[in-house]
């Protein structure tokens, strides 16, 4: 990327999991940075973060601390983002926001770089980052709805514990020594640290991500549902999802039933999905290839396999969906965005 611009960048979140992907992504990639902010809650205030060869103390992050930033990233929860994104846009600041607080807002461009990086442009003050789950479904869908289009489309999730926070990481492990060494388990997160209910994560599978709603959906399930519409630009998909949390650090796995509005060569399908810029295929069963979520976690691709015909109905494919949920799924997709805005300003 050229340096002949030079922008302040805010990362609000700096010391959550997804933060630090963003810090890391930043680096790595050599974005074009003047001066660097760090913002956390008043907890991690004065505390350090190497970025690149230096530290960088955290600040507190409130509605003053975005003045001359020029592009800031969010990723400290839906409460944080709508207290201080607007404060943000006062000064002028770009925002990248990872939470759902603005994704459904008609104002917001919901963006996945691959599928509608046309719509940054559109944007009032605020670009909002999809869903983890739906970010790696319409990013592999993208090219065959362009060339087939699409009707309808059935998504089973297998999500790691790490969307849950670092905290639901250190559940798991906990919870599966205890398992391992005979003891009892006391589940203390899982599946919503709020609710009073918690389930064993080790060794299971929890059928929710959030919370309920009236339609017996989980609010996860309607991100996906409804993002995915908006994203494809398309009211008239139907969609459905079922949201299920698995006992895997690092990896959203999805199984995908997507039905075509025309005839399709499966060959065909392969070489579309190969061809499309941030997918790799991984689809050999003589070979046992296929995508893994151990083998994603760690890369910023999405990776798709098991892609074949279904057998009742000739116009639909059966798919599964890889990708590492904090880079792709949050972090990466963010970074792309931000990239986007400084090539465009230079």
């Amino acid at each position: 990327m050229s340096n002949q611009k030079l922008f302040n960048v805010a990362v609000v979140g700096a010391t959550g999991a997804v933060g630090e992907q963003i810090l890391r992504l930043l680096a790595e990639r050599n974005f074009p940075i003047q001066e660097l902010k760090l913002l956390s809650s008043a907890r991690s205030a004065g505390k350090k973060l190497q970025f690149k060869d230096r530290e960088v103390t955290i600040e507190e992050a409130t509605p003053d601390s975005f003045k001359g930033v020029d592009i800031a990233l969010f990723s400290a929860g839906g409460d944080v983002s709508r207290a201080l994104v607007p404060e943000a846009i006062k000064h002028g600041t770009v925002c990248i926001d990872n939470t759902s607080a603005f994704r459904m807002d008609p104002e917001t461009p919901l963006v996945v770089p691959e599928v509608n990086i046309d719509k940054v442009s559109d944007h009032k003050g605020v670009i909002a980052n999809p869903n983890c789950s739906t970010i790696q479904m319409v990013q592999t869908l993208k090219p065959l709805y362009d060339r087939y289009g699409i009707s309808r489309i059935i998504v089973s999730t297998y999500q790691a514990v790490s969307g849950a926070g670092a905290s639901a990481i250190n559940e798991m492990l906990r919870q599966s020594r205890e398992v391992l060494e005979g003891n009892a388990v006391e589940p203390q997160i899982l599946p919503v640290g709020s609710l009073p209910v918690k389930h064993q994560i080790a060794f299971n599978a929890i059928p929710q991500i959030d919370k309920f709603v009236d339609n017996g959906f989980t609010y996860e399930e309607m991100k996906m549902i409804n993002e995915t519409k908006k994203i494809m630009g398309d009211e008239s998909l139907e969609v459905t999802a079922t949201c299920v949390r698995i006992p895997v650090v690092y990896g959203h796995s999805e199984s995908v039933y997507v039905e075509l509005k025309q005839d399709f060569d499966i060959e065909e399908v392969k070489r579309l999905l190969a061809d499309a810029p941030g997918i790799v295929v991984q689809d050999n069963a003589d070979e046992q290839l296929y995508p893994l979520a151990t083998d994603a976690a760690g890369k910023l691709e999405t990776f798709v396999g098991r892609i074949r015909r279904d057998l009742s109905n000739p116009r639909a494919l059966n798919l599964w969906i890889v990708s590492d949920n904090l880079l792709k799924g949050a972090a990466w997709n963010a970074v792309q965005i931000a990239e986007y805005i400084a090539i465009e300003q230079q």
